[in-house]
């Protein structure tokens, strides 16, 4: 269930993804048939009420909603060799784990490390949040997060966990692919399992007097200064 521009609009460019139903506002439709031509599937038109029934009316929709299959998830051993990873220890709220996905997007990251319980569907608000970004960086959901670690540890991938209380800064970390980013949850960060899975736990050295970041953010400064070196 994908709603809104972006993430209708990307899922609608994405030869991969099974397509339902679509509905849509007049003026949404309009500008669907202006920005993208012909359509893979055919729009059928409604008032936004009808959108807001099936969302809420707190939904930001923008006169789109798309029902759709999952996209399919690729397995570890499916990954290249070159792969850049984010791994996410339990984290669960969907606008977080959407702004994530959008940012990875945006940095290229291959997949994105997930347990099937102790995450929120790749759907909705997620991929809302996500603004598109769901249709290029796969989720790839393992049944236990450290198990997962030590396999990709195995492949050669290094494994930098990122941790506010590490002794190591972000900035002397040297990384070399393939590579996992592993990222905890907001409050509690990683679990000690999956602290013991990393090969290198790093912090964002700040500078002022506040001392940690919202996890997408995070994840943004982390992707940008690692690919600058």
């Amino acid at each position: 269930m994908l709603y809104g521009w972006h993430p209708v609009v990307q899922a609608l460019g994405n030869a991969g993804r099974r397509l339902h139903r679509l509905l849509a506002t007049e003026n949404a439709a309009a500008r669907l048939a202006a920005e993208l031509g012909p359509l893979r599937i055919t729009p059928e038109l409604v008032r936004p009420h009808d959108i807001n029934a099936l969302l809420g009316p707190d939904a930001v929709h923008q006169g789109l909603y798309l029902e759709a299959e999952p996209l399919p998830a690729p397995g570890l051993d499916e990954l290249p060799d070159d792969a850049l990873l984010l791994a996410l220890d339990q984290i669960t709220d969907p606008h977080n784990v959407g702004a994530i996905v959008r940012t990875a997007a945006a940095f290229g990251v291959t997949g994105i490390v997930t347990t099937a319980r102790h995450a929120p569907g790749a759907t909705g608000v997620l991929a809302k949040s996500a603004s598109g970004g769901l249709e290029h960086v796969p989720f790839v959901t393992v049944r236990n997060l450290a198990e997962a670690l030590i396999e990709l540890g195995e492949r050669g991938f290094t494994r930098i966990g990122l941790d506010s209380e590490a002794a190591v800064d972000l900035d002397t970390v040297t990384p070399s692919r393939p590579a996992v980013i592993v990222l905890g949850a907001e409050g509690r960060g990683l679990r000690e399992r999956t602290r013991t899975c990393c090969d290198v736990l790093a912090r964002i050295p700040f500078t002022g007097e506040i001392r940690s970041l919202n996890v997408s953010n995070a994840a943004a400064i982390t992707l940008y200064a690692l690919r600058m070196r």
